[in-house]
């Protein structure tokens, strides 16, 4: 196999591979030898089938298999001959011409291809031990602590049956039909549902046009669902619904008791006051992580400056464009809304992308000189909240899914990687805690002086953020301010 590299342009690479007739023959023969003892062909007995008879039959399907053996070992060999990582698999390009292809597979021609990449660069690592970042710390006020546990008693509320008209904040049993020009509509429909009136629980107008009705009542209320509604064949839909009033309650007094505790399942009050007290740090925690995690982030933005794969940044440039247009349809928004225009906004995002990248490179090198790993267990346990996500009739699909696909599953593992090499590199730094309010916790961070894009930055510039979607904007948080292609090196092709 003759191997001459034709291209070596910054991480541009291309290889041109030819493997000499006499070694496709050579291989091809391998094959026949060890199918012909097997082979049961009429006509023959087992294991004296004539080599020129199995030529005659296998031999092309055989050669096709000889070709693909050579296009998956010589790129893994190539590459590792060169001492080169690709930043993505390898483009191979070979002949289209028919004729020259059914000259390979007789064995009466060269078989020649070229492989194009591009490398991962080299990265020295730079010594962090240096790096200082402040770690904002929120301690929960006590204050904050019983709003919680009132919130959560809420679900606990008990209701006494009542005469009369219904108020804002009683619970009605309805029957409803939803129709949309005459028609019922699909998910329109229920029976013996209940409702808390004031709870914004079901598309504005219809809550507030049940106060006043009794226990008997039946009446059509008129609504019209909101632009961006997430069932795209009713969003801004004019909607009737017919509305039968099977019963009213209104709320008992809500006390905070051990039995309020048990009714949701906790053995005393004092315990649900420490479970509330765990959710709020536990969620307080992630912002000072993320705080922690964009700092660390940026002091190595400022020391790696290096040429990022083009293909990596284009993927990712992808990603979150794509993200960006479907949050600003989501929002029925512009980017001259958002003070921007598209020319704009893809220069920014384009450099975020850019960022990524390359962090994501630094931290795969980190994580590799320290020998960072996902064990089989951390794994397993990732996948399973992955896919406790979805409703539970799909959750056996998705986890099939990802568990038969290494590319699908490389990207639960990726974060999870990530996270462990930040990790790493918070007991290596200098970390000092700083107390701060609950204002300064959750305000947004600004670009710095120098005029580097910062995830920050960008984040203020992306219209995903949108006050009216503040949980897909929190789900997101950790892909948003991390980096990205952040893998096992083992992984890496």
């Amino acid at each position: 196999m003759q191997v001459t590299e034709t291209l070596n342009e910054g991480l541009k690479r291309e290889i041109k591979v030819v493997v000499p007739a006499s070694d496709m023959e050579t291989r091809l023969n391998g094959r026949l030898s060890e199918a012909q003892g097997k082979a049961r062909i009429n006509g023959f007995r087992p294991g004296k089938v004539p080599m020129a008879h199995m030529r005659k039959m296998y031999g092309k399907s055989f050669m096709a298999e000889v070709v693909n053996e050579i296009l998956n070992d010589s790129t893994r060999s190539i590459l590792a001959d060169r001492g080169e990582k690709a930043a993505m698999q390898p483009e191979v390009n070979m002949t289209e011409d028919e004729a020259e292809a059914d000259k390979i597979l007789a064995g009466k021609s060269d078989f020649e291809f070229s492989l194009a990449y591009e490398i991962i660069p080299a990265i020295e690592l730079q010594d962090y031990s240096g790096i200082k970042v402040t770690r904002p710390v929120y301690d929960v006020a006590d204050e904050e602590i019983e709003e919680g546990l009132q919130r959560v008693a809420e679900s606990a509320r008990s209701y006494e049956t009542k005469d009369g008209a219904a108020e804002d904040g009683d619970r009605v049993t309805i029957d409803y039909l939803g129709k949309v020009d005459g028609e019922a509509f699909q998910g329109g429909q229920d029976s013996d549902a209940q409702l808390v009136l004031g709870s914004k629980q079901f598309i504005p107008g219809f809550e507030e046009q049940l106060i006043g009705a009794k226990a008997g009542d039946e009446k059509v209320i008129n609504v019209t669902f909101p632009a961006q509604y997430n069932a795209s064949h009713l969003a801004g839909k004019d909607a009737t619904f017919d509305i039968t009033v099977k019963e009213v309650s209104a709320p008992a007094k809500l006390e905070l008791t051990d039995e309020v505790a048990k009714n949701l399942g906790i053995e005393s009050l004092e315990r649900l006051r420490e479970v509330v007290k765990g959710q709020l740090e536990s969620q307080y925690g992630q912002m000072t992580r993320q705080k922690v995690k964009r700092e660390l982030l940026d002091a190595l933005d400022g020391t790696y400056q290096f040429e990022a794969p083009s293909k990596l940044v284009e993927a990712e440039y992808e990603n979150i464009w794509n993200q960006v247009q479907r949050d600003l349809q989501s929002a029925g928004q512009t980017f001259e809304d958002e003070g921007t225009t598209e020319e704009e906004a893809q220069a920014e995002y384009r450099k975020l992308a850019e960022r990524r990248v390359r962090l994501g490179l630094v931290l795969a090198e980190i994580g590799e000189k320290a020998g960072v790993t996902i064990s089989d267990e951390e794994m397993q346990r990732a996948l399973f909240d992955f896919v406790r996500r979805y409703p539970g009739p799909q959750q056996q699909d998705v986890f099939d899914f990802y568990r038969k696909n290494p590319s699908a599953l490389a990207s639960i593992r990726a974060p999870l990687y990530e996270e462990k090499v930040v990790d790493h590199l918070l007991g290596q730094i200098d970390v000092t805690d700083k107390s701060v309010s609950k204002e300064e916790l959750m305000s947004e961070d600004e670009a710095g002086a120098d005029g580097e894009t910062k995830e920050a930055a960008a984040e203020e510039k992306k219209p995903a953020k949108k006050k009216a979607a503040p949980k897909k904007k929190a789900a997101k948080a950790d892909k948003e301010e991390g980096a990205t292609d952040v893998e096992e090196p083992a992984s890496e092709a």
